[in-house]
């Protein structure tokens, strides 16, 4: 493939004394898309395009912020505004690796248990970046040289700050909105969508016990997002959606859909052994803070790639939570 003009000057500027020799695109996400570009030194790194909201900044502070705390793709340059590139872009070194949602379906027993436990400890030592409050998160401008700053957020260069909302709020709300404005109807019946309801009206109380968390959370922690070298995670992608609450959210994430039993189990003992701190009823919790992003599913097209999916794993968890 080739890249527009102004992409393709963009890069070579960002990476001077060499040229852009060849491009090819990687599995696209809903909100972005990336392609590998491969410079005439052999270097490769892999191009972020924003196909719906823009989140370039938040990514580039994001990884600057947890380089050195869990593997992350350096970013080597990026245009939050597009006023260079023509568009919002971000550029970052190509990691090696592969998915783990492929190995998953590769390795054996021993293999899975090492790789999920080190998924695990990767998840523990994102949740040790720490902000002063739970919320969604934006970059802010940093304050003059010795000007105080009542919220001063997480210092990078550039800051991140949490908006102070609290994300895990109103369970039970945000279920009724989604079921009433999506398209539940036709594929989750009357019964189940009542049910649904229900399970998310009982553990909504029981969230209660988490508000105030405001570690960072991945809030997208699943092995289509990591890439893997035999049992070792070498980067975690994708931090646009990420905030501040607790890491229960990237642990009903990760469980969301059942993996080998190897790697699941490696992957709670390894949240632990790295420090991860898990409530006796840490499983329930994590999956009534999952159907914060299975509900949202529900308001996207019936053809979207995770609709079909997410009302197959609600009927799963409403068929657990009769027996």
């Amino acid at each position: 493939m080739e890249l527009e003009p102004s992409i393709n000057a963009w890069i070579e500027r960002a990476r001077p004394g060499r040229r852009v020799t060849g491009a090819r695109k990687l599995t696209g996400g809903y909100s972005n898309d990336n392609t590998v570009v491969t410079m005439s030194d052999g270097e490769r790194y892999v191009l972020r395009r924003y196909l719906r909201t823009n989140r370039c900044a938040l990514e580039r502070t994001l990884a600057e912020r947890v380089d050195g705390v869990v593997p992350v793709a350096a970013v080597v340059a990026a245009d939050p505004t597009g006023d260079s590139a023509g568009e919002p872009v971000l550029l970052s070194v190509f990691r090696p690796g592969r998915p783990v949602s492929e190995l998953l379906t590769e390795l054996d027993d021993s293999a899975l248990a090492a790789l999920g436990h080190d998924v695990g400890s990767t998840l523990a030592c994102i949740g040790t970046v720490e902000f002063i409050r739970p919320g969604f998160l934006t970059v802010v401008a940093p304050t003059a040289a010795g000007a105080p700053d009542p919220d001063p957020g997480v210092e990078s260069g550039a800051r991140l700050r949490s908006d102070g909302i609290e994300p895990i709020d109103g369970l039970d709300q945000f279920v009724d909105r989604c079921l009433r404005e999506g398209n539940a109807d036709g594929h989750l019946s009357g019964d189940e969508q009542r049910a649904l309801l229900r399970w998310a009206e009982r553990a909504a109380p029981e969230l209660a016990t988490l508000k105030g968390s405001r570690c960072l959370v991945h809030s997208d922690y699943n092995p289509k997002n990591l890439l893997a070298s035999g049992d070792r995670v070498t980067a975690v992608l994708d931090w646009e959606f990420a905030f501040s609450s607790s890491p229960l959210v990237d642990v009903g994430n990760m469980l969301r859909f059942p993996h080998p039993p190897a790697f699941d189990e490696a992957f709670i003992a390894g949240f632990r052994d790295a420090g991860g701190s898990l409530p006796p009823n840490w499983r329930r919790l994590s999956q009534a803070l999952d159907l914060f992003a299975l509900a949202d599913f529900l308001t996207r097209p019936v053809e979207h790639r995770y609709f079909g999916r997410a009302i197959e794993r609600i009927r799963a968890l409403l068929a657990a939570s009769d027996r």
